[in-house]
């Protein structure tokens, strides 16, 4: 028995390192999430989820009453292409109401993770949603979906932090993400 639970808890603590970001302090089950060399521990609600590809960390945040899906928060190590291009490619994976504009609905302002600086756009509309990790998936439209996105440069590597999902859903952990950006040391 005691070995099953050696086996599960190794096969847990793969599962949450994912590429290797993570590393799990089994001491509390607590999540750390190192960007080259500032760290901060994920939201205890947050689940780890296997990241493949060009994601470098992923988890799973749970659905506000009466919203259709979970959000998702990923993380992206070195895709490069700055903070003002990523920003307006995310713009355009929203489609804005009737009568508005990508700039009606996006919210960008200048923030600090782990002391350096990063941008932050807040945007909500019609999410166009892609599968990139399967170059046959097509479009699909999300109504009332929100995303908060991060851009930033750390010591050695540009990242990504893109949290998406039903507008509820995001609101619900706002905070518990806005604080996981100002933990980072």
């Amino acid at each position: 028995m005691r070995r099953i639970l050696g086996v599960a808890g190794l096969a847990l603590f793969a599962l949450a390192c994912g590429s290797g970001a993570n590393e799990v302090n089994t001491e509390n089950k607590e999540t750390i999430i190192d960007l080259d060399g500032v760290k901060a521990p994920a939201p205890a609600d947050w689940v780890a989820e296997e990241a493949k590809g060009l994601r470098y960390a992923q988890f799973k945040l749970k659905a506000a009453k009466g919203d259709p899906s979970d959000a998702e928060l990923v993380i992206f190590k070195g895709l490069g292409g700055g903070a003002k291009a990523n920003i307006e490619r995310w713009k355009q994976q929203f489609t804005p109401p009737k009568g508005k504009t990508a700039e009606d609905i996006a919210k960008v302002e200048e923030i600090k993770v782990g002391g350096k600086d990063a941008m932050y756009l807040d945007i909500q509309g019609t999410h166009l949603y892609k599968d990139m990790r399967d170059p046959k998936s097509k479009t699909e439209e999300r109504p009332d979906y929100r995303m908060l996105a991060v851009y930033f440069d750390g010591a050695e590597n540009p990242y990504q932090l893109k949290l998406t999902g039903p507008a509820k859903t995001i609101e619900m952990h706002k905070k518990s993400f806005d604080d996981f950006l100002k933990a980072f040391k």
